[in-house]
């Protein structure tokens, strides 16, 4: 099993931005975490960042068909990002939506997320662990259908 983990802008920021919000671990000590699970469990990962639209979406289109499903935590595109959750919409492949913040509690702005309905199910507000709980679910998933 191959997943890719798709994250979206400012999140190259993480550790620095906000860390009352988002925590002090970096992007890297996050796909460090993934990287360990991803170990234990037996599968791979492809890891993506951008602060560019496009490119998200160039990445995804270049790579869909190398990966069994897709975790994606799409930042400030959550909200507005019309264009990667069409790009997304287009996988025949599980998606799960994460966030580090629970963007329900938070400002009224953040509770509009395009991103949702093409997504399988959306882990947030657990901080990096919103990442190892989706490939969790992930693997889970991809297992069940192959039984």
């Amino acid at each position: 099993m191959r997943f890719m983990v798709l994250n979206g802008p400012n999140l190259n920021w993480l550790g620095r931005r906000e860390p009352a919000v988002y925590g002090r671990m970096t992007l890297g000590e996050v796909n460090d975490r993934l990287r360990q699970r991803a170990v234990a469990l037996g599968c791979e990962l492809l890891f993506y960042q951008s602060n560019s639209e496009g490119a998200l979406i160039d990445f995804v289109q270049a790579h869909a068909d190398e990966v069994d499903g897709l975790i994606v935590n799409p930042g400030g595109l959550t909200h507005y990002g019309i264009s990667l959750r069409d790009a997304l919409a287009a996988l025949e492949r599980p998606i799960i939506e994460v966030h580090l913040s629970n963007i329900y509690a938070r400002e009224p702005w953040r509770k509009t997320d395009v991103i949702a309905e093409v997504a399988k199910g959306q882990i947030a507000g657990l901080g990096w662990r919103s990442y190892t709980a989706a490939l969790d679910v992930l693997v889970d998933m991809i297992s069940e259908r192959a039984t």
